[in-house]
């Protein structure tokens, strides 16, 4: 016995010594992949040395003799904090995932490996500027050399067993072909569904669905655009399907891609423009951005600097969104519409040929491989167009190829660089209609005063007069795209007569300027509409009230609700026990979209309810030609469905419906029964409801008790849709910025998720908690921390 409990007591020591002994190599490897925050390191390609200075939150100022040596450190350092999650977008965009991630990814991989992304890249490449391609050499090389430096390979390398790809060139140009996606991706199905919607449903119900306009527009250039009438019972009758069919599809996610961004003049603000942005994306850990400060001389004069602070985005050398001492800009998504679905034609008697804009033409064939981790190779074969990859088919069968302006070399530059050493905002608009980026609002100021509003990016000119959001036959002649507009086409305003700007996704031109830039899914305008009217209450602005526009959770939208849900309670059986609770429940509405008020969680669930049932009638109806139909995000689903409930037509009322109250207390009722399921229906606020769910890319995949120690915590959040402060779970701010250039030191900017890449650094989650209890950080980095040097090789 004694011999026997000697062995199991050796054994047990060999276990805690083998244990001791992993978790001290788990460490020592952690702590190798740490990027270095401290002392002097050579970096070939630099003609002179760097300054690489930290803050408290890991805001990056580098100091240097030229840009090119920035581009170098700017790339050295971003791979040192960020290369994991850079690597991810550069595979996002060129549908490369599977190969470090494995099958578990391949669907996406399929999807996107067919626009053939990484074969683009290399073409953006050839046409760049002798300038802008020497910016991305610096950038590689100090990518590279960066990822070198680390002791060892990034950490999120060692949790999934693999090693890192070296950058290349059109690696940064993927980079920005993943905010392509990011952007304008959904309105590729959301044309698709509305082609299916259009060759089954009348004229006047398809404009009813998809009219660009409602009655909360706020836009900035506005002529009166005409709301439709109500569908005629002689166009369609909802009542005459199936009663016994009850769709329960969901409603479309009212989470889109997006931004506020506003300005005031410097007659309102003191002397300098004043300009705020908060852009609104899927929230991760860590952020997006990149906190960083360029200081350089400039080159037209000796005695001058650039300062340039703001963010930029790991993968790209330049700055995003900032301000240089004399002006600050902002973006906004436009949700204009930038890719057509052109209908293809094929030769009955050779299905390799297609019907072209000069007869017959022969179907190019690409073979794309896709790479998979652990599995064999993957091999697809991808049709190919004069206007662009046949992707899709359209609702009677016919192939559907794809124009996109990102699928065209001229779509992408670096022109985004200029901005830094632009002085006026004017000069700024013109080089922000050059840039190729996606085409978003641009919301200028200067430190003259002077502000302007214009589009970035590349607008594809349109002829023939068709309707493009459906699809369209482009060999009819003159038919399709024919070039780029001009920017001496493209909308601007400066200096309006209001003093004031404002920029919420949602539709900012009317009539033959609307034509021009199309509608991609506008957002609904509740948003713009709060914003301007907050703008056009004060006569005099600080950062501090730019920045409570950009908290406002009021939720005006939901008043209107609250009151149609007590009047529909009011008229519920006295014998239904929900009905009391859900009156308790509205009890302490505040009017706003508060962490921990419960009528707002209720209302606002009553409202999703309403309108998903409401537009599953017209659903129904498509189905019928259709049965895989998906009704898309209708921009102006919020005024359809109150026209309908104001009118309450008979014959637009789902047919498993005998009335309109009804249809009102069973919604009522359904809602209170999922309350009730999830805990009771007074006793769930709406902090519950929209708690952060702010992720690490490799969390999911984790056990729980790593998810937890890479993850942000789940506080309960404030705000919601439809409102300046846009939240959900794990999308909402990835940042909020006000600036007057030439005051910096006045600004403010923050973001969740935190500036480093890795958990055992100082920065990891840095600034977090300001952002969820909306506390501004400094918009200049603060007092120097950490400081590192990178030394030419001579």
């Amino acid at each position: 016995m004694q011999s026997t409990r000697r062995i199991f007591s050796r054994m047990a020591l060999i276990l805690a010594i083998f244990a001791c002994l992993l978790i001290l190599t788990a460490a020592l490897l952690l702590r190798g992949s740490l990027p270095q925050y401290d002392g002097d390191l050579t970096v070939a390609g630099l003609s002179n040395a760097v300054s690489i200075e930290r803050d408290s939150l890991g805001s990056v100022t580098f100091t240097g003799r030229n840009r090119l040596d920035l581009a170098t450190a700017m790339g050295f350092i971003h791979a040192q904090e960020r290369f994991f999650e850079m690597d991810l977008m550069r595979r996002q965009a060129a549908g490369e995932l599977a190969e470090l991630l494995g099958a578990s990814v391949l669907q996406h991989d399929r999807r996107i490996r067919k626009f053939r992304m990484r074969a683009r890249a290399t073409m953006v490449l050839q046409q760049l500027t002798d300038t802008e391609k020497q910016l991305l050499d610096a950038y590689q090389r100090g990518v590279n050399q960066g990822l070198q430096a680390l002791a060892v390979r990034p950490f999120p390398y060692l949790l999934i067993q693999s090693e890192p790809s070296a950058w290349r060139l059109e690696d940064s140009i993927l980079v920005i072909y993943a905010m392509f996606f990011t952007l304008n991706e959904e309105n590729f199905t959301r044309e698709l569904q509305l082609s299916s919607m259009h060759a089954a449903l009348h004229e006047s119900v398809f404009k009813f669905l998809t009219t660009p306009a409602g009655n909360w527009d706020a836009p900035l250039i506005d002529e009166p655009l005409p709301l439709p009438n109500l569908p005629p019972a002689t166009a369609i009758n909802l009542q005459a399907l199936d009663k016994h069919v009850k769709l329960d599809d969901p409603l479309a996610d009212e989470k889109m891609p997006g931004s506020n961004s506003f300005a005031v003049s410097g007659s309102l603000a003191g002397g300098a423009a004043l300009v705020a942005n908060d852009m609104h994306l899927t929230l991760r850990v860590p952020n997006l951005w990149f906190r960083s400060r360029l200081i350089y001389p400039d080159p037209a004069s000796t005695d001058q600097q650039q300062d340039i602070t703001g963010l930029s985005l790991p993968g790209v050398p330049s700055i995003v969104i900032g301000s240089n001492r004399h002006i600050a800009w902002s973006f906004t998504n436009s949700h204009g519409d930038f890719s057509d679905w052109v209908r293809i034609t094929l030769d009955p008697q050779d299905p390799g040929r297609y019907q072209g804009r000069n007869g017959w033409q022969p179907i190019i064939l690409h073979e794309e491989t896709i790479r998979i981790r652990n599995a064999a190779d993957e091999t697809l074969i991808i049709s190919d167009t004069e206007w662009g990859p046949i992707l899709r088919q359209d609702h009677d069968g016919t192939p559907l190829a794809l124009a996109w302006t990102a699928l065209h070399p001229e779509a992408v530059n670096l022109k985004l660089v200029e901005l830094e050493q632009t002085r006026t905002a004017h000069d700024a608009a013109q080089i922000a209609q050059r840039t190729g980026i996606p085409v978003q609002n641009f919301i200028v100021g200067d430190r003259s005063g002077n502000i302007g509003w214009t589009l970035a990016g590349r607008l594809p000119a349109r002829a023939g007069g068709y309707d493009p959001q459906i699809s369209a036959d482009w060999t009819v002649p003159d038919t399709g795209w024919e070039g780029w507009l001009p920017p001496d086409h493209y909308p601007l305003i400066f200096n309006p007569d209001a003093q004031r700007l404002w920029s919420a996704n949602s539709r900012s031109v009317s009539g033959s300027q609307l034509a021009l830039l199309g509608n991609g899914g506008y957002d609904l305008g509740a948003r713009a509409t709060r914003i301007r009217n907050r703008l056009l209450a004060r006569e005099q602005f600080e950062p501090t009230d730019m920045r409570a526009i950009q908290l406002d959770d009021r939720a005006l939208l939901g008043e209107r609700w609250l009151q149609l849900l007590k009047t529909t309670l009011d008229a519920a059986d006295e014998q239904a026990p929900w009905a009391a609770a859900m009156n308790t429940a509205l009890q302490d509405w505040n009017g706003h979209a508060s962490a921990d008020s419960i009528a707002y969680r209720v209302v606002h669930a009553y409202r999703r309810t309403v309108m998903k049932t409401v537009l599953n009638g017209f659903t129904a109806h498509v189905r019928q030609q259709d049965d895989s139909f998906k009704l898309p995000r209708l921009s102006q689903a919020e005024w359809i469905v109150w026209q309908l409930l104001e009118h309450q037509p008979q014959h637009l009322l789902p047919a498993a419906y005998e009335n309109w109250e009804e249809l009102l207390h069973q919604c009522a009722a359904r809602v209170a029964k999922q309350l009730e399921r999830n805990g009771g229906i007074t006793e769930r606020s709406w902090g519950e409801a929209n708690a952060a769910q702010i992720r690490h890319p490799l969390s999911p995949k984790l056990p729980a008790w790593m998810s937890r120690w890479l993850d942000m915590p789940k506080d309960p959040l404030p705000g919601d849709h439809n409102m300046p402060r846009v939240q959900s779970p794990n999308f909402g701010a990835s940042q909020r910025s006000a600036v007057a250039p030439g005051q910096e030191e006045h600004g403010y900017m923050d973001m969740p998720g935190g500036q480093s890449g890795h958990p055992w650094s100082p920065y990891y989650g840095s600034g977090h908690a300001s952002w969820v209890n909306g506390d501004p950080t400094p918009f200049l980095p603060d007092a120097t921390e950490r400081h590192l040097t990178l030394l030419p090789v001579n």
